[in-house]
């Protein structure tokens, strides 16, 4: 757990929104078979789907290569087959009727390409936004339980560039969620940034405030259990909240509501007790 810690305390030291967009736009090279050009055609439209931008296509176009074509590169990055095809080890299956089965092997076996598929790909969108507000979130819950923290957000003094390293352990917490919205952003194709995003990140700060007394609210009416376990759902709770927020952001060109946001965190609160108590398990 101690080592887990340490990690996320890197990850965050480490709040570079160009280290991100690096990452995010490192070129994926991927590999199509199919039987003949329908088929080629299909797993084309799967990757990059009619609505795409045409100078984004376009570009995104030389990244895909069908099997036999004269400039097939020795290697690329995954390898994707039509379905009914048989295939070796390391490849991949397209399954039209059920495009999650099809994603969902691929992000488990090439993690370090999430983001750089989520950027270039739109079908590996919204699974990996998913899988950032889940992660960051279950890191804030844990660093709530393992640190103690008394209070679940900083002031406006302890934020992170105040200083330049952080001023305390709750800082984390929002810090995270900054990080958080660097990712969402890489993401979903645009460049990350403080100065760029500088309305997510308000947004982020000013809710942190308002977090507090909801979570007090809250907590006298949903029986959370005692010791730290309010400590990590709550932390869970804000941070899914806030992530879902930024989510529909680069979806709908806006952010939550007040009211949204609070609906969000209420509904959310439950299944942070869960993960706090799993959490606060493996701690013990």
């Amino acid at each position: 757990m101690l080592d887990m810690i340490k990690q996320a305390r890197t990850a965050v030291s480490l709040l570079n929104p160009e280290e991100v967009r690096s990452r995010a736009t490192r070129p994926v090279s991927v590999g199509l078979v199919a039987a003949d050009n329908a088929g080629y055609d299909e797993l084309q439209d799967f990757l990059l789907p009619a609505g795409m931008p045409d100078h984004a296509r376009a570009e995104m176009m030389t990244r895909i290569h069908r099997a036999g074509d004269p400039d097939v590169p020795e290697t690329v990055d995954l390898v994707l087959y039509q379905q009914g095809i048989p295939h070796t080890s390391g490849a991949f299956t397209f399954h039209r009727d059920d495009p999650e089965t099809t994603i969902s092997p691929i992000l488990d076996e090439h993690d370090d390409l999430a983001l750089p598929l989520a950027r270039q790909f739109p079908a590996f969108r919204k699974p990996v936004v998913e899988g950032i507000i889940q992660a960051v979130a279950r890191e804030n819950a844990l660093f709530a339980i393992a640190t103690a923290v008394p209070n679940i957000v900083p002031s406006l003094i302890e934020l992170p560039w105040a200083f330049g390293e952080f001023a305390s352990d709750t800082a984390f917490l929002t810090a995270n969620q900054i990080r958080m919205a660097f990712l969402i952003a890489a993401a979903c194709g645009k460049r990350p940034g403080f100065a760029r995003q500088k309305a997510e990140i308000l947004s982020i700060v000013a809710g942190a405030f308002g977090w507090r007394a909801l979570a007090r609210e809250l907590v006298g009416h949903i029986p959370l259990g005692g010791g730290l376990i309010p400590k990590g759902a709550i932390a869970w709770a804000g941070t899914f909240a806030v992530g879902k927020s930024l989510e529909y952001y680069h979806h709908a060109n806006r952010l939550y509501t007040d009211e949204q946001r609070a609906e969000v965190y209420r509904q959310a609160l439950e299944r942070g007790k869960d993960v706090a108590q799993s959490l606060s398990g493996n701690a013990g």
